[in-house]
């Protein structure tokens, strides 16, 4: 084993590399339980119509509602659409599965620097 500028040891350095691999494979994994996936967000409304004598004027008023929204970007348009009960869930676990994704890349791509920095210091000491 040779020590390392820092004063640590090549061993070190693997085992650090080797938790970081564990770490990416895991996570790596966690991606294939995910279903399918949607870009958006997913709203519930009350309205009220105006009509005199309807509940929603009454006091204290009952909105009507709710009702569902769906808003996402499609070809950089902002396209909202309206959702009944069974859409509304599908669409929320879909929107969740989207933001477990991101955050699931987002934490990949930090363990790949770092392993990147060990990769390259342990080129750079072994040249």
């Amino acid at each position: 084993m040779e020590d390392t500028p820092d004063g640590g040891k090549d061993e070190t350095m693997a085992d650090d590399i080797d938790q970081l691999t564990r770490r990416y494979r895991a996570l790596a994994a966690r991606l294939s339980d995910l279903g399918f996936i949607s870009p958006g967000h997913l709203a519930h409304r009350y309205t009220y119509c105006g009509k005199p004598g309807c509940r929603c004027q009454a006091s204290p008023p009952r909105p009507h509602g709710p009702y569902y929204q769906l808003t996402r970007k499609i070809a950089g348009k902002t396209i909202t659409r309206r959702l009944n009960d069974a859409q509304a869930a599908r669409y929320a676990e879909w929107i969740a599965n989207q933001r477990e994704l991101r955050a699931t890349i987002a934490e990949m791509e930090a363990i790949s620097g770092q392993a990147a920095e060990l990769i390259l210091r342990k080129d750079t000491t072994t040249t």
